[in-house]
């Protein structure tokens, strides 16, 4: 009965000044809805980098990695000897990944890999007419290329499977085609730094929006590519490999990099910059977004405050009647969940409009359409959450401070 009484003062408080209601309401809103579209903006952000990245790389790269320096062996030997030795001959390693087959069984056995493939990589000069080009040819497994990087979705000519029954076929990166002025159908000749020269048709040009891909980069036959540098059937370079989840890479290589005796790298060592920006702006974002929040938190605060100071003489009155301090604390308290609960709903339904319309703006920059958005419920939620929290703290100080007004000391004046 008490409780019905109280949440009854607490309606008519709200209804009786209703500009200062909306204003609080407000305040919430602006400050959920902000958090809302910030968070979806810098993971929409995120996610677009991400998939710009992932089209050349994959989340986990098995690859021979070259050995550490032992040209000085003698020196190490004997670290306090005084050894000079000069030309000294860099000893030969083994090149490239020659058990493959033995390897591709061993990860196909993972469950949480989804896609696996095999990359034979040259370093080569690319040459037409009087024009030479340095750049890298990859020989690649046609089927499972596309399936770990969407190769075909970057195809701007031709058609990709075309790839697999072509030994003498190759795809050229468009800024690569036109530095060389070539065009479909053309013949392209490649030169190795083993001194090995073949010529090649261009059967079909792709476009990554990578600029360091676009313009060195072309892809051949995998078998195509082990008989250019004279390689066995199962030599790779590469064994590029997805995941269900890419921010689990490093769980996946504790698993299988006690059974694979190479190098075995996840893309975000690779490519540590990469992860540095999606951190920093995803902090940049939370920041500025609790900022907000907790600049509509004071606005709370001040109008509880000033609800307070114009209604002392009424909770006088009511502590006079024997309404107790947790009564009148329950009644400023009402008040401050209901304004954030209510400005809270509004806000989420306003940063997911806004979302919406800025996700529609025109950007048509590195194969984007439109400004990136992530619609994610976990942003919602925190929102709403981080909001009537806010709220809550906001409205409880001020509504402690009214529980405590000793009603003898007002009604005396």
């Amino acid at each position: 009965m008490a409780s019905q009484i109280n949440n009854r003062i607490s309606q008519i408080h709200l209804t009786s000044n209703i500009k200062q209601t909306i204003v609080a309401m407000l305040g919430v809103t602006f400050g959920i809805s902000m958090y809302v579209f910030m968070t979806g903006f810098m993971s929409g952000v995120n996610n677009a980098q991400n998939d710009l990245a992932f089209s050349s790389l994959a989340h986990i790269r098995i690859y021979n990695d070259r050995p550490l320096d032992n040209t000085n062996i003698a020196a190490k030997a004997f670290p306090n000897s005084v050894v000079n030795l000069h030309n000294a001959k860099i000893i030969k390693y083994t090149d490239g990944i020659k058990n493959s087959n033995a390897i591709l069984e061993a990860l196909k056995s993972q469950k949480d890999i989804t896609s696996i493939t095999t990359q034979v990589n040259i370093n080569v000069f690319f040459k037409n007419a009087g024009n030479k080009v340095n750049g890298s040819v990859s020989g690649v497994d046609v089927v499972n290329e596309n399936k770990v990087f969407n190769a075909s979705k970057h195809i701007t000519e031709g058609n990709w499977n075309e790839l697999k029954q072509r030994s003498d076929g190759i795809f050229v990166a468009v800024d690569l085609a036109k530095n060389l002025s070539l065009k479909v159908n053309d013949n392209l000749n490649i030169l190795t730094s083993d001194g090995i020269s073949k010529n090649y048709k261009v059967i079909g040009l792709f476009k990554t929006d990578v600029a360091s891909v676009d313009k060195s980069k072309a892809y051949i036959n995998i078998n195509a590519a082990r008989q250019l540098i004279g390689a066995n059937q199962s030599y790779v370079t590469d064994i590029q490999i997805n995941i269900k989840d890419y921010d689990k890479t490093q769980s996946i290589i504790n698993q299988i990099a006690p059974i694979i005796p190479y190098k075995t790298e996840s893309w975000q060592m690779a490519n540590q910059q990469l992860v540095a920006g999606s951190s920093l702006r995803d902090i940049i974002a939370i920041a500025v977004s609790l900022v907000i929040l907790l600049v509509a938190g004071f606005g709370i605060y001040n109008i509880m405050n000033m609800t307070i100071n114009q209604k002392i003489r009424e909770i006088a009155i009511l502590k006079a009647m024997g309404f107790s301090g947790p009564d009148v604390t329950q009644i400023f308290l009402t008040q401050a969940i209901v304004i954030g609960i209510i400005g809270g709903f509004i806000g989420l339904g306003f940063g997911y409009l806004i979302a919406n319309l800025v996700n529609k703006i025109p950007f048509e920059v590195a194969g984007l359409h439109t400004l990136p958005m992530a619609y994610k419920p976990k942003d919602y939620v925190l929102a709403f959450m981080f909001g009537l929290i806010t709220t809550f703290i906001a409205g409880y100080l001020p509504a402690r401070k009214a529980s405590k007004i000793d009603p003898v000391t007002i009604i005396r004046g």
